[in-house]
């Protein structure tokens, strides 16, 4: 469920792109669309959101976002090198000027002791400017990992079209 402070952040987000003339693009595999969902609960959310891609499992994020079959073989799908691929990837397929990506270990199982329940990778690419990645670790259930990867993104994209 979509709390009132993820719907007041997306409508900061939504406005502030609207100034700076920014389309937005996300790439979802831990959230399961919980980010874009956010932003099109928005009334008007159409003029800033070009596109979403839920990329739950690999072969998606191969399929829909180009991200190599042996990137992912090699660092995991939880990892900075494929979080900042599904952003490229967003980016590339979209008509956005800047895309979010998240994975990660929301729980309750899957995680381990280098990829624990929490993880979150975030990926963010912006025509232009090279992209970054960002590891974040999250206390609290499912839901809260998952609450909180939302906020984060927001603010992540916040600080980029600043």
């Amino acid at each position: 469920m979509l709390q009132q402070e993820h719907l007041a952040a997306a409508a900061r987000l939504l406005d502030a792109c609207r100034e700076r003339g920014v389309m937005l693009a996300t790439a979802e595999s831990c959230t399961g669309g919980l980010i874009a969902a956010a932003l099109t609960a928005v009334a008007g959310s159409s003029d800033v959101v070009d596109r979403g891609f839920v990329t739950y499992s690999n072969a998606a994020k191969s399929e829909m976002l180009g991200v190599p079959e042996a990137l992912i073989a090699a660092e995991g799908a939880v990892s900075e090198k494929v979080a900042r691929a599904m952003a490229e990837g967003a980016l590339a397929r979209s008509a956005a000027g800047i895309a979010v990506a998240v994975t990660g270990v929301a729980g309750p199982g899957g995680g381990t002791a280098a990829k624990p329940v929490g993880l979150v990778w975030f990926g963010l690419a912006q025509r232009g400017r090279p992209a970054v990645a960002e590891r974040q670790l999250f206390p609290g259930d499912r839901a809260a990992v998952r609450e909180a990867t939302v906020a984060r993104a927001f603010v992540l994209i916040s600080g980029r079209i600043a």
